[in-house]
C-alpha cells in the first residue's frame, strides 16, 4: 500500500505526505474530506481527477478535517491509495429522506456482497439518512460477517445541510458503499467514548424511531431537566456535554446517543440515532481526560490484528466530541498518533454519526460522540 496526502489551505493545494515509490496512475481510491461551504466554492472532484484518473474518488463534507496529527477547520484533506493486493468496488445510492435508509442499506449489500470482501466501508449523508436503519439492514445482509466502519458527513456545527459524492462533486441525500476485496488485506476496528455515566439504567417506554418521549413512567424531558439541574437552563445546547448511553438488550454493549433538539410542547428529545421502545439508557456526562484517553484506547483496539502495526489510519470523531473539547480538540488526534507511532499515515473527518464494531467479533453500530477508528494495512 502507498499513500499520498494533499490538502487545500488558504486557497491552495499543499502536499501533506507520500510514501516511497508512490504512483498517482495506479491509484484505486481517494478520500476527499472538506468543509462543506469549501466544497461548494471549489472545483475539488476536478482537481482530484486530474491527479488519479483512474481512481474512485469519494468526497464528503465534515465538521473538521484531521491531518498532520491535528484537526483543521474550512480545509479539505485528499488521501490517495495505491493498494498492491486489494481490489476496490464502489456503489451509490440517493435518498429523498430518512425512511428509505434500510433500503440504502440492502441495496449497498447486494452490489458489494462477494466471495473475497473483506470490509465495507460507508460514507453516507449526515442530515437526511437514519443510521441507525441503514447500518441494521446492512448487518441483516451481511449476516454480521464482514466488517462494517465509516461515518456520516458533517456540516461543521451548522446542521443545514451535508454533501457526499462519488466520482462527482458532492450532492445531498447520497450514500456510498466502498468493498475492499482481498485475503492479503487487515482491517482493524476501534470506537470508545469516554463519558462518564451517573444515575441508575431506565427503560425507554415510549419512542418513535428517533424521538424519545418518556422513560420509566415520566416525560423523557422532564427527568431529563431533573437530572441536569442547573445546566437545564442551557438547554438545547447543553445537551451535548449530557449524552445518553443506549442498550437495546442487557447484553448488549452500550452505545452513546447524541441530543439534536428538545421539545417542550411534548417534552420530547429527538436523538441521533434510533431510541427504541424497551431499551435501557443512563446519563452521561462530559470527562475532558477520559474523552482524550478513550481516543488512545480506540486507536489501540484498531491494531489488535495487526503485528508490526498499520499503514493507514482513519479517524472519524463526532462533533459533539469536538465542541464538547474546545481548544484541547487537537490532543484526541495526538493521544491517537502517540498509539500508532511514526509509521501509520492519518486521516479522517468530525461526523454527526460514526460507525463501527465494539470489537472484530461485534455487529457493527451507529454511534454518536465517539472517537472512531478504522486501520488498515497489506503488509
Amino acid at each position: 500500500m502507498k499513500i499520498q496526502q494533499k490538502s487545500f489551505n488558504n486557497n491552495e493545494w499543499h502536499q501533506v505526505a507520500e510514501t516511497e515509490n508512490f504512483n498517482p496512475l495506479n491509484v484505486q481510491l481517494v478520500f476527499v474530506f472538506g468543509e462543506r461551504k469549501i466544497l461548494e466554492q471549489t472545483q475539488t472532484y476536478e482537481y482530484v481527477r486530474n491527479l488519479y484518473p483512474s481512481a474512485e474518488i469519494i468526497i464528503n463534507s465534515t465538521s473538521g478535517e484531521i491531518y498532520n496529527d491535528m484537526v483543521y477547520s474550512g480545509t479539505i484533506i485528499s488521501t490517495a491509495i495505491e493498494f498492491d493486493k486489494t481490489i476496490v468496488r464502489t456503489t451509490l445510492v440517493t435518498i429523498d429522506n430518512y425512511l428509505e435508509s434500510s433500503n440504502a442499506g440492502e441495496q449497498i449489500a447486494d452490489a458489494l456482497l462477494d466471495d473475497d470482501l473483506s470490509a465495507i466501508f460507508i460514507i453516507s449523508d449526515g442530515g437526511k439518512v437514519n443510521g441507525s436503519a441503514l447500518i441494521a439492514a446492512l448487518n441483516e445482509k451481511t449476516a454480521n460477517k464482514i466488517p462494517i466502519s465509516g461515518g456520516l458527513a458533517g456540516d461543521d456545527a451548522r446542521f443545514e445541510k451535508t454533501l457526499v459524492g462519488l466520482n462527482e462533486n458532492p450532492k445531498e441525500g447520497q450514500i456510498i458503499g466502498i468493498g475492499l476485496y482481498s485475503k492479503e488485506l487487515k482491517v482493524g476496528h476501534g470506537t470508545m467514548g469516554g463519558w462518564d455515566g451517573f444515575g441508575p439504567e431506565r427503560e425507554v417506554t415510549e419512542s418513535k424511531y428517533n424521538v424519545l418521549y418518556t422513560i420509566g413512567d415520566k416525560a423523557a424531558l422532564d427527568i431529563y431537566k431533573e437530572y441536569l439541574g442547573k445546566y437545564a437552563e442551557e438547554l438545547p445546547g447543553a445537551a451535548l456535554l449530557f449524552p445518553l448511553s443506549m442498550r437495546i438488550t442487557e447484553d448488549d454493549e452500550p452505545v452513546v446517543r447524541t441530543i439534536l433538539s428538545i421539545d417542550e410542547t411534548n417534552k420530547s428529545m429527538t436523538f441521533a440515532g434510533d431510541m427504541p421502545k424497551g431499551a435501557l439508557v443512563r446519563f452521561m456526562k462530559a470527562n475532558l481526560d477520559r474523552l482524550i484517553d478513550a481516543s488512545a484506547s480506540a486507536a489501540q483496539n484498531s491494531l489488535e490484528p495487526f503485528s508490526k502495526g498499520a499503514e493507514l489510519a482513519i479517524l472519524v470523531s463526532c462533533v459533539g466530541r469536538k465542541l464538547v473539547l474546545g481548544q484541547r480538540t487537537d490532543e484526541e488526534v495526538e493521544a491517537a498518533r502517540e498509539v500508532f507511532g511514526d509509521k501509520a499515515i492519518m486521516t479522517g473527518f468530525y461526523s454527526y454519526g460514526e460507525i463501527s464494531s465494539h470489537n472484530p467479533n461485534a455487529r457493527c453500530e451507529l454511534h454518536n460522540q465517539t472517537m472512531t477508528i478504522t486501520t488498515l494495512s497489506e503488509k
